[in-house]
């Protein structure tokens, strides 16, 4: 795993080492083994280096036989060798035995279709002095991230938004309608960034520059939400031979390898593919919590017994006043996902053992696991309910203060609503109303949706909604297109890369992801049982307890730490909004956000921490101007 940035410029400059080497020096972190650069009369490439295969001969940039061709490279290619021996045997010669090299000579071959023939993670950049084509490309399901800027000097790119930020020519202006996406989801998507200068090249897609200038940006991969019949047995025998072989290739490597194991149904599958892979011990690692609630080692432990691993546990008491800053330099942009602070934790512990971890990502998204999708299940039978009916059952269930209460108070309050406005109410933590208390009243009719488009949100989740496909199909693609790439493995990547740990997956294969898709959704929920097809195929690689226990999440206690360890240190940093804010939010919202909370009449940890992180962003990163949304 790695970092890469580069600079295709439109006149030549006289900084161009010393940009790069900043840009290069931001992303340390993703690379620690060594560095590279390679700078032309017509573009700079800037390479930071974790090595993971072939460690001699694997430094980058590399380029082909005359050095007319350059790449740099972030990821993995699982299925380079078969492709290194395709090209040697069409007369190419290679230098390496790594997987990087391949490219250069793919490129060669194929040029831009190069990318159908990829079975990985990947972000790379080639550089072709022939024509002066800069061929960007990220991988089908956005493991691995891209930025870019086109700016009056040329095109920049770099795996993180800080490093962007390290261009002279990229002014940090703050984007007004990504920050209410990120109010409304969490995150701010694909191809938006925080900053309007800067773009994110989504998932699936590649970017063709020539002398600093943007010619094309496209999609090279669809994901069919078509279901095929199949009987449930032979799907349950495709579905054994397919992640077995995904999780093989993703064994490769010439560095320690082991693999998170939370005790949950999709990580305990991996670990017990993994044992069956290898003829040593799996390493696992846990991370466990002093608060009993929001700890899952027990379950890993019998995974782990199950299996034969050589298990590792941690228990921590995460501190995130300490934390916070750091996430954020990492995150670059807000981020409210406060799952990210467990994940930073076992991804740093885990790193002390080996370089390479395999985990569970993207079995959720596949195989129908998030209770939305019982909720969203639920939803066209409690719209045919009276709509004084529901009025009435919300009013009743919000006097309640248990927890079960507000969940059913709110599915009612979702239910009679268009589909995407159900969904976004199931995944935002701010209603309508909560954006309303938060900006001032200028920007409030703007950017809360109060026009015959809606909001920014259901804009964006409605062009990833097949409308078309059964219900649970549609959510399973919707949540494969949005929530995967732009919250779960933004924060594995931020989290793992942080502390230069490489994570793989084999749940993310985009053929087990197209396969899952294919399946009919009854066959992947049977009932209100979720991961039914998951759990049948592998009964015999999970604990009987594993097998039945529901989704737990990966979570911290907000909710105390705001009345405890948090109180102090959110009052202050909550009091008013930042310098680069004063002019977008209200003055004292946040602060009652917080009061409402320490009270006891609402439950705000979520948007809290939203907050937090917020602020936390704006006290650290440059903002130079605003861009509001056109009217």
């Amino acid at each position: 795993m790695c970092g890469i940035a580069g600079w295709q410029w439109t006149r030549e400059p006289e900084n161009a080492r010393e940009v790069l080497r900043e840009m290069a020096a931001r992303l340390v972190h993703r690379g620690p083994d060594e560095d590279g650069f390679f700078i032309d009369r017509r573009v700079g490439l800037a390479h930071r280096r974790l090595s993971i295969i072939d460690l001699s001969t694997g430094k980058q940039p590399q380029g082909n036989e005359d050095g007319s061709v350059q790449v740099i490279f972030n990821g993995e290619i699982y299925n380079f060798l078969e492709l290194r021996q395709e090209l040697l045997a069409r007369g190419h010669r290679m230098a390496t035995k790594s997987d990087t090299e391949v490219l250069v000579h793919l490129w060669e071959e194929l040029g831009p279709k190069m990318v159908d023939r990829l079975r990985g993670m990947f972000a790379f950049a080639i550089y072709d002095a022939r024509d002066g084509t800069l061929f960007l490309a990220r991988d089908r399901l956005g493991v691995k991230p891209l930025y870019y800027a086109e700016t009056p000097a040329g095109l920049f790119f770099a795996s993180e938004l800080h490093a962007m930020l390290a261009a002279p020519a990229v002014r940090p202006v703050l984007d007004l309608e990504a920050l209410d996406l990120y109010l409304s989801l969490q995150y701010v998507p694909a191809p938006r960034s925080i900053y309007a200068t800067v773009r994110k090249l989504p998932p699936a897609h590649f970017l063709i520059a020539r002398n600093g200038r943007i010619e094309r940006v496209e999609r090279y991969w669809f994901l069919s939400p078509a279901v095929r019949p199949i009987l449930r047995p032979e799907a349950i025998r495709q579905l054994r031979e397919k992640m077995l072989e995904a999780v093989r290739i993703r064994m490769i490597s010439d560095v320690p390898l082991g693999a998170f194991l939370s005790g949950g149904i999709d990580s305990t599958i991996t670990v017990g593919l993994m044992a069956r892979c290898s003829t040593r011990p799996v390493k696992t690692f846990s991370i466990g919590f002093e608060e009993s609630d929001y700890s899952e080692l027990h379950h890993a432990r019998a995974a782990a017994k199950l299996h034969g691993t050589e298990h590792h546990e941690f228990v921590v008491k995460p501190d995130a006043i300490e934390l916070l800053p750091t996430l954020v330099r990492h995150y670059g942009e807000p981020y409210a996902d406060s799952s990210a602070i467990p994940t930073y934790y076992l991804c740093r512990e885990t790193r002390k053992h080996v370089t390479v971890a395999l985990s569970g990502d993207g079995g959720d998204e596949g195989f129908l696991g998030y209770n939305r999708y019982l909720a969203m299940r639920l939803m066209p039978i409690l719209g045919l309910c009276p709509s004084w009916l529901r009025a009435a059952g919300i009013g009743v269930l919000r006097l309640l203060r248990h927890k079960r209460a507000r969940q059913a108070a709110r599915l009612l309050q979702m239910s009679g609503r268009p589909t995407i406005r159900s969904y976004l109410d199931a995944v935002s933590h701010f209603t309508p109303d909560d954006k309303a208390r938060l900006y001032l009243p200028e920007h409030g009719r703007r950017l809360t949706g109060e026009n015959e488009r809606g909001s920014a949100a259901e804009r964006y989740l409605n062009d990833f909604f097949p409308a078309s496909a059964p219900l649970l199909q549609a959510l399973s693609c919707l949540d494969i297109h949005t929530y995967l790439p732009e919250d779960i493995l933004v924060k594995v990547d931020i989290a793992s890369m942080a502390n230069s740990l490489e994570t793989r997956s084999a749940f993310l294969d985009h053929q087990i992801i197209e396969f899952a898709m294919s399946l009919p959704p009854e066959l992947k929920m049977r009932g209100m049982r979720k991961k039914d097809l998951l759990k049948t195929a592998f009964k015999d690689l999970m604990p009987p307890d594993v097998r039945r226990r529901g989704k737990m999440g990966f979570g911290v206690p907000l909710e105390h730490w705001f009345r405890r360890e948090l109180r102090s240190f959110a009052q202050e940093a909550l009091d008013r909004p930042p310098d680069a804010l004063r002019s977008i939010l209200q003055p004292d919202a946040a602060r009652l956000f917080l009061r409402d909370h320490l009270e006891g009449r609402r439950k705000n940890d979520q948007r809290l921490w939203n907050l937090l992180f917020l602020y936390t962003w704006a006290r650290t990163f440059p903002v130079a101007d605003i861009q509001f949304p056109a009217r």
